[in-house]
């Protein structure tokens, strides 16, 4: 049975003390007020992740991510920093292939790939982030463009390391424009994805991935996203600035 999960991704946002807060605010509150074994996930910029990672050390809920790591190891990588890295202070997922990484840094599925493989090997699981741009999908190559992501970036995973990839849908133009895809919009895209790690890698394998929505999710949507039979959470970028309304789409689950 696949897992349920709700990851915030807090971009380059809070400094030290208001993060610390924030944190503290999401610890309790799901502690306290989400019902059901849904996973969270909490991705805070680097210099955050061991002072988040012992707050969270005795909850069984609350995960620690990165939002990104180099492909190498070590080495001559001024400002960069490593899978091993993040697992040291505490890291138990990285973010890949997010679309401002892709956009404004240039990554492509290759370097990504490498990614992944730097993760997984370090012991971190990925949550890879697949996702089209509104001009991609008004030329109704959205399909195409989504399997060569998949089929570049992930899919020369053997069937085991593949079973520790979460995989994030990102509709590029629903992020940070608060427009959202529909939810019927949405389940297209993920059965779409499902279905194509069930031809790589059979339809058990596809049904126990977890495949979460990325793309302007809140508090009000949530629950009719997550009711969807392929969507399994999401990944929650502004929201998941806000205590309250992060919590809120955790608990949406339960709904």
């Amino acid at each position: 049975m696949r897992k349920k999960i709700v990851a915030g991704n807090w971009k380059m946002n809070m400094d030290y003390t208001s993060g610390l807060t924030l944190f503290s605010e999401v610890l309790n509150m799901v502690a306290d007020e989400a019902k059901g074994d849904q996973e969270v996930i909490v991705c805070p910029p680097y210099v955050y992740i061991h002072s988040l990672a012992q707050l969270a050390k005795n909850s069984s809920r609350v995960s620690i991510g990165a939002q990104n790591c180099h492909q190498a190891e070590s080495g001559a990588f001024t400002g960069e920093i490593s899978a091993n890295m993040l697992g040291s202070v505490g890291a138990a997922y990285v973010i890949l292939g997010h679309s401002e990484r892709r956009q404004y840094f240039g990554e492509t599925n290759q370097t990504l790939a490498a990614k992944v493989d730097a993760a997984l090997k370090a012991g971190l699981k990925p949550v890879f982030c697949i996702g089209e741009t509104l001009e991609e999908r008004n030329q109704n190559i959205h399909f195409d463009l989504i399997k060569n992501q998949l089929s570049e970036g992930v899919f020369h995973l053997s069937a085991e390391e593949f079973a520790k990839i979460v995989i994030a849908y990102e509709p590029v133009w629903a992020i940070g424009t608060g427009v959202t895809a529909t939810s019927d919009q949405a389940q297209e895209i993920h059965a779409f994805i499902r279905k194509e790690i069930a031809v790589r890698y059979g339809v058990q394998t596809a049904d126990n991935t977890t495949i979460l929505y990325g793309g302007s999710c809140n508090p009000k949507n949530a629950a009719e996203l997550f009711a969807q039979p392929d969507i399994d959470g999401g990944l929650i970028g502004g929201a998941s600035l806000k205590s309250r309304d992060f919590t809120d789409i955790v608990k949406a689950f339960n709904s």
